[in-house]
């Protein structure tokens, strides 16, 4: 157990999250500790609180509490990821070159490590995607868990930091693909009901749930974020199910899934905001329709557009769909080719 020290964050860090910065140093102690000592202002910034999501930038001094010394982590019998593993998440790749790797994620694979969920993530496996590299490569933005799609992984510090600003000053694209209950009215639009975390923990998913607040009521909750999501209609059956594309202008925790359910139209399989029920309190059907549909989470982060932080290049990759979305599409008779990659261009 080390003592109580205070560091100052260099040059050579840059601008970053703090919860970033401290899991560089200290690459043992999990997420969920560093939101922890955060919270109970044992980690300190330049004297006072200070939020884990809150930015350092060289020379803000941090107060380092004590701290677990580093075990070697477990591994398998093979002394390191296991064959079966390392194939999964290499064949995951969608583009790699010297500077950036671009992973069509899948779901149900968290993607970094932190409370419940376990050793197994984006993150720990990315020691597999060396490629001759002596550093594993660095997440730079994260997916849910059962969220499938895109996710942007950086080979140097460099390259992190520089697509880190780029994901903040939203010079990049992400659209995500969605089934949800019911048809939105009107089939095109905006979101912007502002997010706050549940009050309270428990079974019921409390104090890991965003709810939605009235941009009027904005000022009554101090805790409260703005947050802006666009929405096209791509295609519908009937008045039970909806094909969407949703582009998240912000970027805040669980923010598509609760702004569609908050519209009254919860994407498919989400049983953290309705839509596993047979009923919905909303606009929408019920989203029970049966077999794998309901079960599993239908979104999925389609594309991204960014451009690149070496070449300048602007770049879009896209994602194929997992195999479970895959399947509704083909029960339901979708083509991913009879919509635009773009519908947000297309019909400005």
């Amino acid at each position: 157990m080390s003592g109580v020290k205070t560091l100052t964050v260099s040059e050579d860090d840059g601008e970053q999250r703090l919860d970033k910065w401290f899991k560089r140093r200290f690459p043992h102690v999990t997420q969920g500790a560093v939101e922890k000592m955060c919270r109970t202002g044992q980690v300190r910034v330049d004297g006072g609180r200070a939020k884990a999501s809150d930015r350092v930038a060289p020379g803000m001094t941090i107060r380092i509490p004590p701290l677990p010394d580093a075990e070697a982590p477990a591994r398998p019998r093979d002394g390191g990821i296991s064959a079966a593993d390392t194939k999964m998440i290499q064949n995951a790749v969608i583009f790699k070159d010297e500077h950036i790797i671009i992973l069509n994620k899948p779901a149900g694979l968290p993607s970094q490590g932190g409370s419940g969920q376990g050793e197994r993530h984006v993150d720990g496996l990315a020691e597999a995607l060396k490629f001759g590299y002596k550093d594993k490569p660095k997440l730079v933005h994260r997916l849910d868990k059962d969220t499938s799609g895109v996710l942007m992984l950086a080979r140097t510090d460099r390259v992190a930091r520089a697509l880190s600003e780029a994901l903040r000053h939203r010079e990049a694209r992400k659209i995500y693909w969605a089934v949800v209950a019911g048809v939105p009215h009107p089939r095109k639009g905006s979101i912007k009901y502002y997010l706050m975390k549940a009050p309270g923990h428990g079974r019921g998913g409390e104090g890991e749930k965003m709810v939605c607040i009235h941009p009027a009521k904005a000022a009554e909750h101090p805790d409260a974020k703005r947050a802006h999501t666009d929405y096209f209609t791509l295609w519908f059956l009937g008045t039970r199910l909806s094909w969407m594309a949703l582009e998240p202008v912000t970027g805040r925790t669980h923010q598509l899934r609760a702004h569609m359910a908050e519209m009254g139209h919860p994407i498919l399989g989400d049983g953290k905001y309705g839509g596993s029920g047979s009923e919905n309190m909303g606009d929408g059907w019920g989203a029970t329709i049966g077999g794998e549909i309901s079960r599993k989470l239908h979104l999925h982060a389609r594309s991204l557009t960014i451009q690149h932080p070496i070449t300048k290049a602007v770049m879009t990759f896209t994602a194929p769909l997992p195999d479970h979305m895959a399947r509704t599409w083909a029960a339901l008779d979708w083509k991913e080719d009879d919509v635009p990659a773009d519908p947000f261009e297309v019909f400005k």
